[in-house]
């Protein structure tokens, strides 16, 4: 696939980027580096290739799931401007 400098125009409008005549075959050439490189890719055969995140081998720490500061209940409640039943209250917004 090759660019040429109507279609360079267009993505450039479409992407509101305001690019002068003259700059136009040099964009248009940029567009057709691009799309060479992405079919060299293409030529690479990455069936054997697990997914990975990053390039070096890591695994996330991980903790244990238990709960280290609950049951204060009274004490978050203290800053709502009004609560009940121990609930935060809040204006009705629907109607």
């Amino acid at each position: 696939m090759s660019i040429d400098i109507e279609t360079a125009a267009r993505v450039a409008k479409l992407a509101r980027i305001k690019v002068e005549e003259e700059d136009l075959p040099a964009l248009a050439g940029e567009f057709n580096a691009i799309l060479g490189f992405i079919e060299q890719l293409q030529e690479l055969n990455v069936d054997d290739v697990e997914p990975m995140t990053s390039v070096t081998p890591m695994r996330l720490k991980r903790r244990e799931d238990v709960v280290t500061d609950g049951d204060q209940q009274a004490k978050v409640l203290a800053n709502a401007p009004d609560a009940r039943e121990g609930f935060f209250a809040v204006p009705k917004v629907v109607e």
